[in-house]
């Protein structure tokens, strides 16, 4: 685990905002790469365009990142991917850990935990541990389960646990799995670290509250038109989330870009509690590809159907992590627009928490309420293309945004020549 930085501020959700500073790297003094847009897909470009001895301007049009990379678990759902995404994330696990040690941000390998409270749930964690590698999927006892979230606490009716101390009961378990691979970071405070770090390298520069208007091609590569002036780069990477509509309307519409609209709270660390990994459950598992790839899975959708359609209802993914300072973040529902209202709706909120605290066994109190947001396309999970020469959009548009961003820039900082 890569420590926490003492001095961080666990409470803020970023840095406080700076005062915007003059281009260096006008349009009279090229740099080998501008990035638009610094949430965590962009600054992992800009890391590994540095990596690779590049000259890198970044701009974002507000004072601090404050979308979708902050909005969310700090969870990098490695081990529940499949296919190019698998890949993709694993590839970004390895660069998460080493920029965290770079950068000095924490982040945790402490995996993930999936509860099971039916046999169905825990068909599709069989199914899917004896199609991964030894060790990466770990079947789980209810006593184990538990023993991974740091409790050992019994349960009555459940008598092949042994008795154990006191604290978040987790009750009504058949059993569970631990997904080794899954990390944990801190979403309040890792982005605002490694934009940071990126501006104190040597060819960097970061400019907050700078919007990009437009591009046009240039003799040596492309030019980049702001609101504080022009850049000119040899390569443009436009990474805005769910708002590539913004800059290019044609695109959005044809790779079927919708905004989904989360709702997510955070609840005062309880006494009780006290676990590292990222919790998941079955809706989670109604959601993830690894899982939902699962013979199991379709008989897990039915059981949750005729048991908690209200989870269905809302698009549940009932999830929580632990923040370094105690506090849990809880969610999330979905529901998608491409323009999403701001209005959050109470009783899917109570929905989402009050399983949640059954899940924990140990009351919550809830001290924040937000409404998080993501690019999300019925078309693709990825959405990488080269709008013009020299300019190339890149937005995660299936959610997994942490999780992907270190490979997939990865990927393409890798094809510069």
């Amino acid at each position: 685990m890569i420590p926490l930085d003492p001095a961080a501020n666990l409470n803020g959700v970023n840095n406080p905002s700076t005062s915007p500073t003059p281009f260096n790297n006008g349009a009279s003094q090229p740099t080998d790469v501008v990035i638009v847009g610094a949430g965590i897909v962009g600054l992992a470009h800009a890391a590994h365009a540095v990596a690779n001895g590049l000259t890198v301007t970044i701009v974002d049009r507000d004072h601090h990142a404050a979308g979708a990379s902050v909005r969310n678990f700090g969870h990098c759902c490695i081990t529940a991917q499949s296919g190019e995404l698998y890949e993709l994330a694993q590839t970004s696990r390895k660069y998460w850990l080493e920029f965290a040690e770079q950068a000095g941000f924490w982040a945790s390998e402490a995996g993930a935990v999936v509860l099971a409270r039916t046999e169905a749930e825990m068909n599709v964690l069989r199914e899917l541990s004896a199609v991964r590698e030894p060790g990466q999927v770990e079947l789980l006892t209810p006593k184990e389960t538990r023993e991974r979230l740091g409790s050992s606490a019994s349960v009555a009716g459940e008598t092949h646990d042994d008795a154990g101390t006191s604290g978040a009961g987790w009750p009504g378990l058949v059993g569970g799995a631990f997904l080794r691979d899954d990390l944990r970071v801190d979403p309040r405070t890792t982005v605002a670290t490694l934009a940071e770090w990126l501006s104190q390298q040597s060819g960097v520069e970061l400019h907050w509250n700078t919007a990009a208007l437009g591009f046009s091609q240039a003799a040596d590569g492309v030019t980049v038109m702001t609101s504080r002036g022009e850049l000119r780069a040899k390569q443009v990477f436009v990474c805005v989330g769910h708002d590539v509509d913004y800059l290019f309307p044609d695109l959005a519409v044809e790779h079927q870009i919708q905004r989904c609209a989360l709702q997510m709270s955070l609840a005062a660390k309880p006494a009780g509690a006290d676990f590292a990994p990222a919790v998941l459950t079955a809706t989670s598992m109604l959601r993830y590809p690894a899982f939902t790839d699962m013979p199991a899975a379709a008989a897990l959708r039915s059981e949750v159907l005729e048991n908690q359609p209200e989870l269905l209802d809302i698009g549940a993914n009932v999830m929580f992590t632990q923040r370094p300072d105690g506090t849990i973040i809880l969610g999330d529902s979905h529901h998608y627009h491409r323009t999403a209202d701001p209005f959050l709706d109470e009783a899917v909120t109570t929905t989402l928490n009050t399983e949640i605290t059954s899940r924990i066994g140990e009351p919550l109190e809830i001290i924040q309420r937000w409404q998080g947001v993501y690019a999300s396309s019925a078309i693709a999970p990825i959405l990488v293309r080269e709008i013009q020469p020299g300019v190339t959009v890149v937005s995660v548009t299936s959610g997994v945004g942490m999780t992907l961003s270190f490979g997939l820039a990865h990927r393409n900082v890798s094809r510069l020549s």
